[in-house]
């Protein structure tokens, strides 16, 4: 009888396997394959037609010691990264706690500010290409009705940069709409029980709203920090090819992507993937790390 039953079971987990074969050679092909691939080409001087010498780790050498591109790309990355993540998180939760309150016309107002994050890229970068524009920008228009002279937005190196986090700013939507989701889901009680005591409205989010949602909180700033380390078509788009005035807005990937559709230096572009690779894993790790420090998930007890 044992053995029917071990028998079965094989058979079972066998025809488990041939249903999710399909998306193992997938996964081989067009996933694990190129991964391997790169990493192995990040030690030549692959350079995509027949050069693919072993170099050992010169590309990391040079990387790391030689290249100034290298550095002023990832400083403009951690810039956009380190403003812009906290910026849109905070907008995100401010305007689903806004939006979730009972006032007239209130799915109007959630629809109007969802809209961004819904419009094509590229037709975003455009539409915020003329309302940028210093001369006849309507932002800048805008300023001048209170006696603010407006900067030269993307001409500028110091303001460039927040000209793209201004952008993204706009397109919260996204994100409102997820925390918006879970303040649906906190429990009304812990408010009336909260008023009960005496709780105040600060208090109130304080203590309840703020804990209750931090499971969103985490998953958009995991989420929004590997997102923002791959900013690449605001540059490429916004500053036509050029990367913005002294290299402002030479970003990480539109420098790797430079290095490997423009030189053809594609042994070095997969260098760069890896080392950002890296900056993203350990960021990420600790994130997690940190989480159960801050993170509330309803039902867990505390350690």
């Amino acid at each position: 009888m044992k053995k029917r039953k071990l028998h079965f079971k094989r058979q079972e987990g066998l025809v488990g396997y041939i249903f999710i074969l399909p998306w193992i050679i997938g996964f081989l092909i067009f996933t694990a394959g190129p991964l391997l691939f790169s990493l192995g080409a990040s030690f030549t001087n692959y350079n995509i037609t027949s050069q693919m010498d072993f170099i050992g780790i010169r590309n990391y050498e040079k990387l790391l010691v030689d290249d100034q591109l290298f550095w002023t790309s990832l400083y403009n990355t951690l810039y956009y990264v380190a403003f812009s993540v906290p910026l849109t998180t905070i907008g995100a939760i401010f305007l689903s706690v806004l939006l979730n309150q009972d006032v007239p016309g209130l799915r109007f107002f959630r629809t109007i500010y969802y809209l961004p994050a819904v419009l094509s890229g590229v037709g975003v970068y455009l539409l915020w290409m003329q309302l940028l524009d210093p001369g006849t920008g309507l932002i800048n228009m805008m300023l001048g009705w209170i006696g603010i002279d407006g900067p030269n937005w993307l001409f500028d190196p110091e303001w460039t940069k927040p000209s793209l986090i201004l952008m993204k700013l706009w397109s919260v939507g996204g994100g409102m709409l997820l925390y918006l989701a879970s303040l649906q889901g906190v429990p009304k009680s812990l408010y009336e029980a909260a008023e009960i005591d005496g709780a105040s409205t600060f208090q109130q989010f304080r203590y309840i709203t703020l804990p209750m949602i931090t499971p969103v909180i985490f998953f958009d700033v995991v989420t929004s920090l590997i997102g923002g380390f791959q900013i690449f078509q605001e540059a490429y788009v916004m500053t036509n090819g050029g990367g913005g005035p002294v290299n402002s807005l030479l970003f990480y990937n539109y420098y790797m992507w430079n290095k490997a559709f423009k030189v053809f230096d594609m042994g070095y572009a997969m260098a760069m993937s890896w080392v950002l690779f890296l900056i993203v894993f350990v960021l990420t790790m600790i994130n997690l790390k940190l989480a159960p420090r801050w993170v509330h998930y309803e039902g867990e007890a505390k350690k």
